[in-house]
């Protein structure tokens, strides 16, 4: 089943909808701020990620890392050293949904307290 929405978005299989296909892949809980500390940062190593990101542990880590690298968002380069040295950084097309979550973090921030009052009165209503 196919829906339309504004401007004839077809909306389907998350295989076949770009916006459901993408967003599946990098708007978890960690993908978009790993994004944004490579922003931040430049090329950053998986320590310095972690310590940016504390909650975050190294298996899930790991896997974020892939997928966003799998996606063409990041770019790993391992160096042939010992210990083994690896350094992460945006590839052109992450540097281009930069400015998308730089105004989805605005977003969020504009309307946190709204958001968080409705929840409040929802959740008292129920």
């Amino acid at each position: 089943m196919v829906q339309k929405i504004k401007k004839n978005i077809e909306i389907s299989s998350v295989n076949n909808c770009p916006m459901r296909n993408v967003v599946a892949r990098f708007g978890n809980k960690w993908a978009m701020l790993i994004l944004y500390i490579m922003h931040e940062v430049g090329t950053i190593r998986f320590r310095d990620i972690i310590a940016r990101l504390p909650e975050i542990s190294t298996k899930v880590l790991s896997k974020e890392l892939r997928v966003l690298e799998e996606d063409g968002l990041i770019m790993r380069k391992a160096y042939a050293t010992v210990p083994p040295k690896v350094e992460y950084t945006l590839s052109p097309r992450g540097m281009t949904l930069i400015p998308i979550i730089i105004q989805l973090y605005e977003w969020a921030n504009d309307n946190m307290s709204a958001i968080q009052a409705d929840r409040l009165k929802h959740q008292s209503q129920q």
